[in-house]
């Protein structure tokens, strides 16, 4: 079985978004897909590699304050 992790941002800036490319890979996450919901929020779906670094990386990036407004870490099934 493979992890995923769904992410939603309720605020998004793509230039922030593609500079930390390199930290999110460093955390074990691959980059699937990316949607635009409506005018404003965005969903990113990612492939887990290594689900304790992933939540490292999330709770470091809610602490700095521009992390996921929500956050789904996913099994196949």
């Amino acid at each position: 079985m493979s992890q995923q992790l769904l992410l939603r941002y309720d605020r998004f800036d793509a230039d922030r978004f593609d500079a930390e490319a390199e930290a999110r890979a460093q955390a074990g996450l691959t980059l699937l897909q990316l949607w635009i919901e409506g005018s404003a929020a965005h969903w990113a779906l990612f492939t887990v590699n290594d689900a304790e670094k992933a939540q490292a990386w999330m709770a470091q990036e809610s602490a700095l304050g521009h992390g996921p407004s929500a956050s789904h870490m996913l099994t196949t099934a």
